[in-house]
């Protein structure tokens, strides 16, 4: 059995992107409910704890709080932002609101470097985000480092292998983030770094068999990446026990169906079953323009034709295999019934109806985007759907801006054909994180020879990101742009004008709606 770092969940839309740079320093994490009772822990010989960040104060009334035996059990701690606050407020400290609240870019200078920040320059840019902070340290603790706002900005108990931190080392914007993290791991809590993606990999296999046992699991395949290493996982673990279902919705991108049959029915041997439900998904969004009305609509639709499928199949499945991702869960679900902040649903994430008596199955949940390329490179699927770019579960449906039509999904359609041909043949589809076209239901004047027309406009959303949670507008070669725009604006009749979005998430979102 690996060696174990707990992270206890305390409600950060961000543990899990601890748990995952845990895992970037060949660490085994896993995520525990935030009171999980020290006794669980034990059992599961945790060599270390970490506590997440969260949105509340620890003196409020609702407010998350573990076990007050995990300070006992003789193993390292590390609290960061809500999590050293829960340090303070339960070993003799205060916490207090601050009246100068912390958000965003900050400075930490360390004063007392030791094992937390070994090989780490004395002074370091930091995130921040909170509105409360130590005020008095607990006893057995000192300061390791203050900030412009905090003078307890890390703080440590050498003795006790106990150390907190006020910012987030988790993300991208804390400089040498990770190398605090792998400090606190390797330095504290003498981690060996011996897991790797063949372990999870080996891990999931053994949880989905034990899950599954002699069970049947209906996955709905999708062609894109998710789906595709859900199918090889779930096929790895159970074979034949595994029946793929893809569904022509209507909202796919140009040949999608075809390829999608020939690759998998012909080339992997899964059970595949193709269902044409491209009229009922049209029927039933016709007329509707709200994104998250477009969504449920589609989700919903999906379940019934889920169930209608397993009755046709005639063999009684127990389990809905999925493939969703952690970006998936923390915009639309908290994780471990904490209070993470709803961003949008997703389809792929939720509850099934009683009635289909299905349990989900969801063997990708704690991973990112590119922890799955690696899953998927590791199993053997081929580069062309490894390294395919993302797709959204409700398809071409979060695309079309407005109401969707089917001479709007043709716009698209093409003018998404010729983008992702252009990105391919110059080598740029494969740099990039997501590049897609979306239909805006605004007409604008354009000339063609000595005509006027009147005709739709394309928006052209290309970026660059590593795990979806942050992203940047790709800046792809002028000339690129320029053959894009101009074989759209001709090639694909009802385009007048093509634009560029070039905003970042945050504060924009990766996909328009």
């Amino acid at each position: 059995m690996a060696q174990t770092i707990a992270v206890l969940d305390f409600g950060s839309q961000l543990t899990q992107v601890i748990a995952r740079r845990i895992r970037e320093c060949q660490t085994y994490s896993k995520i525990y409910h935030f009171a999980t009772p020290a006794a669980q822990l034990r059992a599961d010989g945790v060599i270390g704890i970490i506590l997440s960040g969260g949105p509340q104060s620890v003196y409020a009334k609702t407010a998350p709080h573990p076990d007050p035996e995990v300070f006992k059990l003789g193993v390292p701690v590390l609290g960061i932002c809500y999590g050293v606050q829960l340090m303070g407020h339960f070993l003799g400290g205060t916490v207090a609101h601050s009246k100068q609240r912390e958000y965003g870019h900050g400075h930490l200078t360390i004063q007392k470097p030791g094992k937390l920040f070994a090989q780490l320059p004395r002074k370091l840019r930091i995130w921040n985000s909170h509105g409360d902070k130590l005020t008095k340290l607990p006893p057995g603790f000192v300061a390791l480092g203050v900030s412009e706002n905090s003078p307890y900005a890390a703080i440590a108990d050498v003795k006790r292998g106990f150390y907190g931190i006020q910012f987030h080392p988790e993300v991208f914007h804390t400089e040498r983030g990770v190398d605090m993290i792998r400090n606190f791991l390797v330095g504290v809590c003498g981690a060996q770094q011996d897991w790797t993606t063949k372990d999870f990999i080996a891990h999931a296999v053994e949880e989905i068999r034990a899950k599954v046992g002699k069970g049947r699991v209906l996955l709905g395949l999708s062609g894109g990446v998710d789906s595709s290493v859900a199918a090889a996982l779930l096929h790895r673990a159970i074979g034949k026990q595994l029946t793929c279902v893809f569904v022509d919705n209507g909202l796919l991108r140009k040949g999608e169906r075809d390829y999608v049959e020939a690759l998998y029915a012909r080339n992997f041997k899964i059970d595949l079953r193709i269902v044409d439900a491209s009229k009922l998904f049209l029927r039933r969004l016709k007329g509707v323009t709200e994104p998250e009305q477009k969504r449920k609509i589609i989700g919903r639709t999906f379940v019934e034709v889920f169930e209608k499928t397993l009755k046709q199949i005639g063999r009684k499945a127990e389990f809905l295999g999925q493939g969703t991702l952690y970006p998936d869960v923390i915009e639309s679900v908290s994780i471990a019934g904490n209070p993470a902040a709803l961003i949008k649903t997703h389809h792929n994430v939720g509850g099934l109806p009683a009635r289909m008596k299905l349990k989900l199955i969801e063997p990708l949940r704690e991973l990112f985007k590119d922890e799955v390329r690696h899953v998927g490179a590791t199993l053997g699927l081929p580069k062309e759907v490894v390294w395919r770019q993302p797709f959204p579960g409700p398809g071409l449906g979060v695309r079309v801006m407005g109401e969707i039509t089917a001479q709007n999904l043709e716009i698209l359609r093409n003018a998404d054909a010729v983008l992702q041909e252009e990105m391919q043949a110059s080598g740029y589809y494969w740099k990039v994180w997501q590049s897609f076209a979306v239909f805006l239901p605004v007409k604008t004047v354009g000339v063609f020879g000595d005509e006027r027309t009147y005709d739709y406009v394309i928006a052209l959303r290309i970026v660059e990101s590593t795990d979806a949670m942050t992203a940047d507008w790709a800046k792809l070669p002028y000339e690129l742009l320029q053959r894009i725009s101009s074989r759209i604006t001709n090639e694909v009749r009802g385009v007048s004008r093509v634009v560029l979005d070039v905003s970042s998430k945050p504060p924009a979102t990766i996909e328009w709606e």
